[in-house]
């Protein structure tokens, strides 16, 4: 199995750490590339063009939605799945519109970044279910 590269954009190192460990426990061969700012984010994609970007949105320096919107347009090839404390039905539709893959909020994380990697991966897309006691299914089966 050829090895899957992966850049994880998260400014909380401890954070960062857990989705690093879960990607590497849930994918097989894999290459991890980490960036803690959005422009670093930017940058390391056009450098490393990974097949996925696991991406904050709250980043300093440029936020989530600026840098995949950057990214995006320079290498549509990266697929992009956000991971997220932002949890508004606007905020989820952008991200969307950009280009997201997949949409996970922090708070079901433990819950759901498994499944939203492997969805991502197999070229679906995935959309917490909930987040702060929001359905965000509803509403949005039109973007997903």
């Amino acid at each position: 199995m050829d090895s899957i590269n992966v850049l994880v954009v998260e400014d909380n190192a401890a954070f960062r750490q857990f989705v690093r460990n879960t990607i590497e426990r849930e994918i097989g061969s894999v290459v991890i590339t980490e960036a803690s700012d959005g422009l670093a984010a930017v940058q390391l994609a056009l450098e490393v063009r990974p097949d996925l970007i696991v991406l904050d949105i709250a980043l300093p320096s440029l936020n989530g939605l600026e840098a995949a919107e950057r990214i995006l347009k320079a290498s549509s090839a990266s697929r992009i799945l956000f991971l997220s404390q932002e949890s508004s039905r606007d905020v989820v539709r952008e991200a969307f519109r950009i280009g997201a893959r997949g949409f996970v909020v922090k708070s079901d994380a433990g819950r759901e970044l498994t499944a939203a990697l492997q969805a991502v991966l197999r070229g679906d897309r995935f959309v917490s279910r909930r987040g702060d006691g929001l359905d965000f299914t509803t509403g949005l089966k039109l973007l997903v």
